[in-house]
């Protein structure tokens, strides 16, 4: 059954959970952002497939059903299941990607560690998704691979099938050169990344960051910018940038590098909201909580999302303005890592530890200054947790992009509200009208939370419309349009030359009007 879209992400695009004693697959209830953003690719064309691991036992032949279909929301689609046992996804995971690569990509250089990294073991379970998805693509097919993890597989499957086409999307942070050149690999991850059609970020200091890395460690290398986009382009922030790279002419092929961040669903999101249940919950959110000011937070335990800065800032908020005490709350959902992921154990321990010493330090029998919950939440509870809040304090260290901006503002519908969003986070790139902080900087962050407080009501409300405006308009049916697009031409970029290279980056409001173009047919 081959396929013309082949999407290569390690997670299952579902949940298995035990019901009657059996195992049933469904939707995920708290799904990672990145899960429906790519599934709506599946309308879009003729034939797709997923590829990703399933756990199995080492050493003996899997016994579940390799390639089984699902039928949810999305349609209908096939996903391909690469056994993995458990050694090999403890290397993969949860130590190669999670202690080596990750605190490079977000260019923490001090956390890297490979003491006890097996990078033959990465590189083969990169191997075999590349086996996999090459196994199911069908002549002139795209096979459009996901996130840093899979590196590697970029090199492969050009081995494997050099008639495909090769797309491989950043969800991350990518670092400049003097953070990713630190890495023992990073002429085998280049690579293989050289080996791609297409290369896809979500801002342009990311596009960047790479492009120099790549002109660093490769001659011959020539670069094609153009202006950025005006809906990304900033001035004066940390991640602001110029111009973007737009191709890469190298060793005569073409390598375009795309850069276009992901929109959310606001229509779903007004759904939920605007539903009776969704008032319901709003309204239980507001008297559950029972604050005159909520502030609300939404990340993962993770170093790089900021929390313990953020837990920081509050308690100095409390001391510097105690007249908030009993009237202000943040629920902060910061939702634990899976087991074995022990990099992040600490961390949470620290976090856990910092929300008690300050409720222990502000709190009293009748209130509390902050409500923690590091289990997952039903995306429905928590876009209601948004609608019902007054803040949403959305402030990484560092972050490829930042959907839970995007969702706080849809879930507000232009109704008054303030985001407080990092200007490390990507999106950051976009929400021009966000109080942006620096949460490296005590002041800074002091200095926004503070504005955020004091906004009067007419510029809370303003803001938040053009907020809404913004995300409604380049939304995840824009994306998808957008990246359909891109795919549809990937064979005509391979046959351009450096002759007609210069040329301004596309509008990015020609792809608004009308559907996407289709795969069938264009390869």
């Amino acid at each position: 059954m081959n396929t013309e879209l082949v999407i290569v992400y390690h997670r299952q695009p579902y949940e298995e959970v035990i019901e009657n004693g059996e195992t049933v697959l469904r939707e995920p209830r708290s799904p990672n952002g990145i899960l429906p953003s790519i599934k709506g690719f599946f309308r879009h064309v003729d034939k797709a497939v997923w590829v990703a691991w399933k756990k199995s036992p080492a050493g003996k032949p899997a016994t579940f059903q390799r390639r089984i279909t699902m039928d949810e929301s999305f349609g209908a689609y096939d996903v391909v299941r690469l056994p993995l046992d458990a050694a090999q996804i403890h290397q993969f995971y949860h130590v190669v990607s999670k202690e080596a690569l990750w605190p490079v990509l977000n260019s923490f250089p001090w956390l890297y560690s490979t003491e006890n990294t097996h990078w033959a073991t990465f590189r083969e379970v990169n191997r075999l998704f590349a086996e996999a998805a090459c196994e199911q693509a069908e002549e002139g097919a795209v096979v459009w691979i996901h996130d840093y993890n899979l590196w590697l597989v970029p090199a492969f499957v050009r081995q494997l099938r050099p008639d495909l086409k090769i797309a491989f999307l950043h969800h991350t942070p990518f670092p400049g050169p003097d953070v990713f050149n630190i890495m023992p690999w990073r002429d085998e991850i280049l690579d293989s990344l050289l080996s791609c059609d297409m290369i896809g970020f979500h801002v342009p200091r990311y596009s960047q960051n790479f492009v120099a890395v790549a002109q660093g460690l490769r001659a011959g290398i020539v670069r094609h910018e153009a202006p950025v986009p005006e809906p990304i382009r900033t001035t004066g922030q940390g991640m602001s940038e110029p111009v973007v790279t737009n191709r890469l002419d190298y060793q005569g092929r073409s390598i375009m590098i795309d850069t276009w961040p992901i929109g959310t669903d606001p229509g779903a999101i007004a759904a939920i909201v605007n539903s009776e249940a969704g008032k319901a919950r709003t309204a239980k959110v507001r008297s559950d909580l029972n604050a005159e000011i909520l502030i609300v937070s939404v990340s993962r335990v993770d170093y790089a999302k900021g929390t313990r800065q953020q837990l920081d800032a509050f308690d100095r908020l409390l001391r510097r303005r105690p007249e908030l005490i009993g009237r202000i709350k943040l629920l902060l959902v910061t939702v634990s890592a899976a087991d074995g992921m022990e990099v992040y154990k600490a961390e949470q321990t620290k976090i856990e530890q910092m929300v008690g010493r300050i409720n222990g330090h502000f709190g009293s029998m009748s209130w509390l200054p902050i409500m923690l919950s590091t289990t997952p939440l039903p995306f429905e509870e928590v876009v209601c947790a948004y609608r019902a809040a007054d803040i949403a304090w959305i402030t990484p260290l560092r972050d490829g992009l930042n959907l839970v901006a995007k969702e706080f503002v849809a879930a507000k519908q232009g109704e008054s509200g303030v985001l407080v969003l990092s200007e490390f986070a990507g999106s950051a790139m976009e929400l021009s009208d966000a109080v942006l902080a620096n949460p490296f900087s005590r002041s800074s962050m002091d200095d926004a939370i503070d504005q955020a407080l004091d906004l009067p009501e007419q510029e809370r409300r303003a803001r938040m419309q053009r907020l809404w405006a913004h995300v409604k308009k380049y939304d995840i049916a824009y994306w998808t349009r957008h990246v359909m697009d891109q795919f549809a031409g990937l064979t005509r970029i391979s046959r351009t030359t450096s002759a007609d290279a210069h040329k301004r980056a596309p509008d990015p409001d020609a792809a608004e009007q009308g559907e996407p173009q289709r795969l069938s047919g264009q390869t």
